[in-house]
């Protein structure tokens, strides 16, 4: 397999940005998944501006396909004291796949006291949980044989439960410990939706919001907890609440997606 430091590593300046190759073990079906997608316009733009502040906020629209050889443009909407909008379009074969909007900030100091409403699930820890695919896996997307994936709770296929995924996720990369590999390891797992599906079929991510609300240590295990939940689904569509804590329960990034369901 293609690590995701390598993959990183491979990206080139080019006259008008930044160039990618992305190999099958990346893909789900024929495009790039969406989190690799999104880690790639934000390593482009952490390049393009390499004194800009952290990043705080990004949107993501995944427009079409992206394989094999990727150009990626990044342009500063606006840069002010403290705060820097960036757009970063991934284009392939057939035009602009990945569109992102990047909001990048400055900390500074408030009279307000630090608060989080984000409590992270009590669960077992990592080496306690079975392994999320289990047998033949085959049939499965190329990307996630990158990951390593334990299940720590959520809802069950065919039980009718809730359709969500409570997941302990990791790069099988001990390496991959950018903030860009944050956000490919945010959106490795399936939709929930998936629990509630009485046969395969495919599912494509069409937008995904993200917060960063937090990094992990440098000494941190890789381990992070995802709790991804479907809030409505009808018509073919599905919204997603998803929130990602790192192994010492702080959470990192808080995110929704807007899932494209084909059954």
């Amino acid at each position: 397999m293609t690590s995701y430091t390598d993959l990183v590593a491979a990206i080139t300046a080019t006259d008008s940005g930044f160039s990618a190759h992305v190999s099958d073990d990346w893909k789900q079906g024929r495009t790039t998944y969406g989190g690799l997608s999104a880690a790639l316009c934000v390593e482009a733009a952490q390049r393009a501006f390499p004194e800009a502040p952290p990043l705080r906020s990004a949107q993501f629209a995944f427009v079409g396909p992206a394989a094999g050889e990727l150009s990626i443009g990044v342009k500063a909407l606006r840069q002010g004291k403290s705060t820097l909008f960036a757009s970063v379009d991934l284009v392939g074969e057939q035009g602009v796949a990945t569109h992102g909007t990047l909001t990048f900030g400055t900390p500074r100091e408030s009279h307000i006291p630090a608060y989080a409403d984000v409590a992270c699930p009590a669960v077992a820890p990592p080496d306690a949980c079975k392994p999320f695919h289990k047998g033949d896996t085959s049939q499965a997307p190329s990307f996630i044989r990158q990951f390593d994936f334990r299940v720590a709770g959520g809802g069950r296929p065919g039980t009718g439960e809730p359709p969500e995924y409570l997941l302990w996720i990791r790069h099988r990369d001990a390496a991959a410990t950018s903030l860009s590999a944050l956000i490919a390891l945010g959106d490795a797992p399936p939709p929930p939706a998936m629990t509630l599906f009485q046969k395969f079929g495919p599912i494509s991510t069409m937008t995904w919001a993200l917060d960063v609300v937090g990094l992990p240590d440098e000494d941190d295990d890789g381990w992070r907890l995802l709790r991804s939940k479907s809030e409505t689904i009808g018509d073919g569509y599905s919204t997603q609440e998803m929130h990602l804590w790192d192994s010492r329960g702080r959470p990192l990034i808080l995110a929704r997606q807007n899932v494209a369901i084909f059954v």
